[in-house]
């Protein structure tokens, strides 16, 4: 049996690319975790939680300044989302 080394390289590199890279899937995690938290800080639920943070600005903040935020308390992360959208007129 004759293995096509090239079809196999080919392969590799498809299911590389799919591949999400660490740094990727702990940011995804991240800033999944900090809607939920941030829903239940304010008593909203997830789906208003994440359409909040979208308008107003606090989903930037979050791509922008995860690497800050993830070692940060969620308390005080939470907050300064607030502070962020609060200043780009949020009412909450």
């Amino acid at each position: 049996m004759v293995i096509n080394n090239k079809n196999v390289m080919e392969d590799l590199l498809v299911e590389k690319k799919n591949e999400l890279d660490e740094e990727t899937r702990n940011k995804v995690k991240f800033i999944t975790f900090m809607i939920h938290y941030f829903a239940r800080s304010y008593k909203m639920n997830k789906l208003d939680a994440y359409l909040y943070l979208q308008k107003y600005g606090g989903l930037d903040f979050l791509f922008n300044h995860w690497w800050a935020l993830h070692t940060d308390n969620p308390f005080w992360s939470a907050r300064s989302l607030y502070k962020v959208c609060r200043n780009n007129g949020g009412l909450r």
